[in-house]
């Protein structure tokens, strides 16, 4: 029963074009999980991206930002070395669904303005990762071989 859910999960359907999308998108990931966990990379860290949770609503604003933090930074790992991408995909998805209606859908569309462009892009790739899989290389496919 355990084999046949690991199995489900860590299967894949896609060959090397998963893998060309998860790396550089899970980088990217981890890179803004870092902003809110660690502070990295002109990040706020917990605290700060705490207060501007909160400030949004969300509240406890720290705890938000633990989970939006660890969902990016630890979902973003998963990404790059091509473990448990569907479940880790499907919590990045989640979060970006969160930060486009609670922070930028009210911004229009792009960018410049706040939008919410870049994480509609991230909800997109997470969704196809969810359907497709790690892909041809990666950890996800050498366990579902087994």
């Amino acid at each position: 029963m355990q084999s046949s859910f690991i199995q489900k999960i860590t299967h894949t359907t896609s060959g090397i074009a998963s893998t060309i999308l998860r790396i550089p998108v899970g980088l990217i990931l981890m890179a803004h999980g870092a902003q809110k966990l660690f502070g990295s990379f002109g990040g706020y860290g917990l605290e700060g991206t705490g207060q501007f949770m909160a400030s949004l609503g969300l509240e406890p604003g720290y705890l938000m930002a633990l989970l939006a933090g660890s969902a990016e930074f630890f979902g973003g790992l998963a990404l790059v070395i091509g473990l448990l991408v569907r479940p880790a995909s499907a919590v990045i998805a989640f979060t970006m669904l969160i930060a486009i209606f609670s922070v930028h859908f009210s911004n229009g569309l792009f960018m410049a303005n706040n939008g919410y462009e870049y994480a509609l892009t991230l909800l997109i790739v997470a969704i196809s990762l969810v359907f497709s899989g790690a892909g041809a290389l990666s950890i996800d496919k050498a366990i579902s071989a087994k």
